[in-house]
């Protein structure tokens, strides 16, 4: 009995070692809604609406396999620059879909964030970031994170006043106690559409150490596409993090057999 315990222990501990590495914070940049729409002859805006269809099965599909945080950036510091028809827009967008996602949160047992400063953002719109997150604090099945009216300097900026104004020393992990994003994990793996190859000021504490993926398909078409979701993680699989650490060199210039 004894020898059929042990020789089952090493089949698990095997089929442990042989499973895919997945990353427990995905990231997305999601960039190209209006080249998306623009390439199909649609208005600009068309672009936007499309980039909501079938984001709930995405979210899902991520949680299903492994995935326990998602953030993505909607809507940058920078983004009031764009026309006032199109900020207009994008803020009811946003308010109609966080209402569907206060259903997909109690339905799915997902916590969902809303990271970014509320001063800009219309009274109602602000409301309902705050209903959702309240709604489903409790949570424990994942957590879904919109990055809304954000901006990375901004966010490392209010939390440097607040630590000075607490008045103590602060190392890393107690710095981030100050952070709007501090209780998340950090990011293993950034994903940007749209072959943008920049971070454009988005959790800059939190990407530290993450992986980049920078893929020539506009978020429209990563949205609905499995197929692209499976290639983000096999891509991940693929990258060895050594977090600067690795195999130890030989300095000492002497060549060693076998080596």
């Amino acid at each position: 009995m004894l020898k059929i315990f042990k020789k089952k222990k090493q089949e698990n501990i095997t089929e442990c070692a042989d499973a895919p590495k997945i990353p427990q914070h995905i990231a997305f940049i999601c960039d190209g809604n209006r080249r998306w729409a623009e390439a199909r002859g649609l208005p600009p805006l068309a672009g936007h609406q499309a980039g909501i269809t079938n984001f709930e099965n995405l979210v899902d599909w991520f949680i299903a396999r492994g995935v326990t945080t998602i953030t993505f950036f909607l809507f940058s510091t920078e983004n009031w620059n764009r026309s006032q028809e199109e900020v207009d827009f994008l803020m009811d967008l946003f308010y109609t879909e966080l209402d569907k996602n206060m259903r997909h949160a109690l339905e799915k047992n997902l916590r969902y964030r809303v990271v970014g400063s509320r001063d800009k953002l219309p009274t109602k719109l602000a409301k309902k970031c705050d209903e959702l997150e309240s709604a489903s604090a409790e949570n424990t099945g994942g957590t879904v994170v919109f990055a809304l009216n954000y901006g990375g300097q901004d966010e490392i900026v209010a939390a440097v006043n607040d630590a000075i104004a607490a008045g103590e020393p602060v190392t890393k992990e107690t710095f981030e106690t100050f952070l709007d994003t501090g209780e998340l994990l950090p990011i293993d793996l950034m994903v940007r559409t749209s072959n943008e190859f920049r971070i454009s000021n988005f959790l800059l504490w939190k990407l530290a150490y993450a992986e980049l993926l920078f893929i020539p398909q506009h978020w429209p078409d990563l949205v609905r596409s499995e197929e692209l979701w499976q290639f983000t993680l096999d891509e991940y699989a693929k990258r060895n993090r050594r977090f600067g650490g690795g195999k130890k060199a030989d300095y000492s210039g002497k060549k060693h057999k076998g080596k």
